[in-house]
């Protein structure tokens, strides 16, 4: 599973664990996405390092879980197929599995080489319940013979909850309980992250 993850929050980790269950794998591994030295210090954001710490201190206590650095690279952004071809590189006999969320399947004519991304893996597509399940099997059909791809679609909650919604809790100074993990709030609260700069 990628995302910038700023920050992980419950919605990423049940969506991971029911991924693992459904799906029967090995392990989930949560891969933060780098930013390019540009943007490395983006005004409201956690920092790379922050954001990797908060990955790591949310799945510590879940054996199945693991942090993966394979997009954290010092000159940013890398494209997902190309992660996904080094994966399949290392290890050749892995079938690998990629999360993504509803509103990316839509959009993912626009990614870059969907083809190749299609063929280094199965695409698990998370329902969110402003796409019906007609749209998103009309999509996966249509993306499924475009593309030659694999997807399938996971019976998930819908946990609406956003990193950027989280974001703007933390600078208004609301309760995140039960929304991201004990560990990440307490870190998150050490480190001023989201917090309104005082002027």
């Amino acid at each position: 599973m990628g995302g910038t993850f700023d920050p992980i929050h419950m919605g990423h980790l049940i969506l991971g664990e029911q991924s693992f269950e459904q799906l029967h794998l090995d392990k989930v591994l949560f891969m933060p996405s780098g930013n390019p030295p540009h943007k490395r210090n983006r005004a409201g954001r956690a920092s790379d390092g922050q954001r990797v710490d908060m990955v790591r201190l949310a799945i510590e206590d879940n054996p199945h879980f693991e942090l993966s650095l394979a997009e954290m690279h010092e000159t940013g952004y890398t494209y997902t197929y190309r992660t996904l071809e080094e994966l399949k590189e290392q290890n050749p006999d892995t079938d690998y599995y990629f999360i993504i969320g509803a509103d990316s399947l839509f959009t993912f004519d626009e990614w870059k080489e969907p083809a190749r991304i299609c063929r280094a893996c199965t695409l698990v597509v998370a329902v969110r319940d402003h796409a019906s399940s007609d749209e998103l099997n009309q999509e996966i059909k249509r993306l499924s013979a475009e593309y030659e791809g694999r997807f399938t679609l996971l019976d998930t909650m819908n946990i609406d909850v956003s990193s950027h919604q989280i974001r703007s809790w933390v600078s208004k100074g609301k309760s995140l309980k039960y929304y991201v993990p004990d560990p990440v709030i307490s870190y998150m609260k050490e480190n001023g992250i989201y917090r309104k700069k005082e002027v």
